[in-house]
């Protein structure tokens, strides 16, 4: 297994804090921190309920369980600023959070009656003075649950200038309350209108995932899929060149302590030969998931094996070591050292339902065994966060990722709320991304004559367009497809990515990448060939942007005039078919039962 250095400890902390998304740092001035408090509050709940108790919690039970202290701390510590005037304080906040936050009754905050839509959902706000100076604002809540309550300032003595300084966290910005207005600074997603009582004041703006930064709800769980004591959970992906490696990642209990993987040509027979197939170590950590409750520690085990033939079928088998402990031979296939035809699928979110979505992958798999590989564009699960989801996505993938290799791309799922730990601990990938943001979040390969791209979306995108362009730039591939998460063209209402708009589809116009395959938005469209921002005649001239989805939860979708095709309520599977006589892509999503529901052919 890879091993990054400070994992374990960030794993542990992370999650002991309730999947925060800040590093576990005091508040600037000394003041007392939130992640800390929570740790010690997850900590607590362990030595003195029950099993049980844990995982019924709720947040009148939470709340019943702080001690004065925390509650001080929970209320007061997760967002502070300086103001230079006396202000009225506005929470605006999401109504189907119920009674929560715990805090705002008790210090003093009046609902004001005032009720409004912000992007098609229910607010409600609150209202308190506070004098200028030092001001401190409580968790969103227990839950995670609803949008992050939103703040707004007015001075106390109208047309007084209000100033924010010292904010804590640092990422924290200002804006006028406005039509346009993006209430958050890690979401690009503006309101297309704001009440009249409101407009104008000044909006704090805030991370959005912050909202489970304080979760003690929800918290603790049970994996129905407990790691035993032998292999499973086998998944193929590539960190090296696909032409001559192949990676191999699985799990086990605590009890085995070490892991290898023999192989052989296939052609040399479909049965390993103890004497003749090679042999290579695994690497093995620990993966801890303290809030699991039935399977808090396991092992993760990863070989790379290097060194293999292009274009070679080889025969592999998982075990420990040790002569009668290994798995039923299977098979995989490494890239062609040329321009080769091939097939690869296109899944996008997968996320709910995974055991109604691994019927769809099971079929796509009989249908096209032939297909190389499954790209899937981000929200591969619901609970990113959360061992217990992963566990079911390998347990629904089982019998097609251990035989083609998975291509996956970061989504918000992934995070929830944090680093995405679980993704990097269960994928090795390569770590040919750009110096500015982690290792294998954004990454690149060549198979055949074919360029693909992975960006990650969740981050800025300014800080991956050089690295993106140099991509573009330096491959004579024929054929380039990127994926990414977050749609440039989106296929619902007000859900636009604007910076990925702005920044990455230009590089797609100037170097002609044929197809942007995202995810996101739970709807199948696909755009007109585009360029620009404006259709064009044909794919030769522009990029098609494709959204689709694999699982059960979907989306509505709003007419746009660069849809040329749009269907809702439907989960599909993408098959294309690179043929090399007369550079032709052949590009075919079908539903969970083989019917096909969009095709369009791109010749070169």
């Amino acid at each position: 297994m890879k091993q990054h250095p400070p994992f374990l400890a960030l794993l542990l902390a992370s999650l002991f804090a309730g999947f925060a998304t800040l590093p576990a740092t005091a508040h600037t001035g000394g003041h007392p921190s939130i992640h800390d408090t929570v740790a010690g509050i997850i900590a607590r709940l362990k030595r003195e309920l029950t099993a049980a108790q844990l995982i019924e919690l709720t947040a009148p039970k939470v709340e019943a369980f702080l001690t004065p202290g925390e509650r001080e701390i929970l209320g007061t510590e997760h967002l502070r600023f300086r103001v230079n005037v006396p202000v009225v304080i506005t929470i605006v906040r999401d109504t189907s959070m119920g009674d929560e936050p715990f805090w705002l009754a008790g210090r003093g905050f009046k609902a004001t009656g005032l009720k409004v839509k912000l992007a098609n959902r229910d607010f409600d706000t609150w209202e308190k003075e506070f004098p200028a100076g030092e001001i401190g604002l409580g968790v969103h809540n227990l839950t995670g649950r609803g949008n992050h309550y939103l703040v707004l300032l007015k001075p106390q003595s109208a047309g007084r200038a209000i100033t924010v300084t010292d904010a804590y966290p640092a990422q924290l910005r200002t804006a006028r309350f406005a039509a346009g207005v993006e209430p958050y600074v890690d979401e690009v997603n503006q309101l297309p209108t704001v009440p009249a009582e409101l407009e104008g004041q000044l909006l704090v703006r805030t991370d959005s995932e912050r909202e489970e930064a304080a979760r003690l709800v929800n918290v603790f769980n049970q994996t129905k899929f407990p790691a035993p004591d032998r292999v499973d959970q086998v998944v193929l992906t590539w960190s090296d060149d696909p032409r001559t490696s192949q990676t191999i990642q699985w799990r086990t209990s605590t009890n085995l302590q070490r892991g290898a993987v023999r192989y052989q040509l296939k052609s040399a027979g479909p049965v390993l030969d103890a004497n003749s197939a090679r042999t290579k170590r695994a690497t093995t950590a620990p993966l801890a998931t303290p809030t699991l409750l039935n399977d808090p520690l396991i092992h993760r085990h990863t070989a790379a094996l290097r060194g293999l033939k292009p274009g070679t079928t080889y025969v592999y088998s998982v075990g420990d070591g040790s002569p009668n402990r290994w798995t039923e031979p299977t098979e995989f296939t490494t890239a062609p050292a040329g321009a080769a035809p091939f097939t690869f699928i296109y899944l996008g979110d997968a996320q709910n339902g995974l055991d109604r979505w691994s019927v769809l992958l099971h079929n796509a798999y009989r249908a096209r065994p032939d297909a190389a590989f499954y790209l899937m564009a981000g929200d591969l699960l619901n609970r990113g966060a959360e061992r217990w989801d992963w566990d079911s996505f390998f347990e629904n993938s089982k019998g097609v990722f251990d035989r083609r290799p998975i291509v996956p791309v970061l989504g918000n799922h992934e995070y929830q709320g944090v680093q995405p730990l679980l993704y990097l601990a269960q994928f090795a990938l390569p770590r040919n991304g750009p110096k500015t943001i982690g290792p294998e979040r954004a990454y690149s390969f060549e198979y055949s004559n074919a360029k693909f791209i992975i960006l990650d979306s969740n981050l800025d995108p300014a800080k991956q367009t050089a690295w993106l362009e140099k991509q573009l730039a330096n491959t004579k591939a024929v054929w380039k497809f990127v994926s990414y998460h977050h749609p440039a063209y989106s296929s619902g209402g007000n859900r636009d990515n604007l910076e990925v708009r702005q920044l990455w589809t230009p590089l797609f116009d100037k170097y002609h990448v044929d197809l942007a395959l995202q995810g996101h938005d739970h709807a199948y469209l696909r755009t007109y060939p585009m360029r620009g921002q404006q259709r064009v005649a044909t794919a030769k001239d522009g990029t098609v942007y494709v959204i689709a989805v694999s699982g059960t939860k979907h989306y509505d979708q709003q007419p746009h005039d660069y849809t040329e095709v749009g269907l809702t309520k439907v989960s599909t599977y993408q098959v294309l078919d690179i043929q090399i006589t007369g550079n032709r892509l052949v590009y075919r999503a079908h539903d969970v039962d083989g019917k096909v529901r969009d095709e369009f052919v791109i010749e070169k």
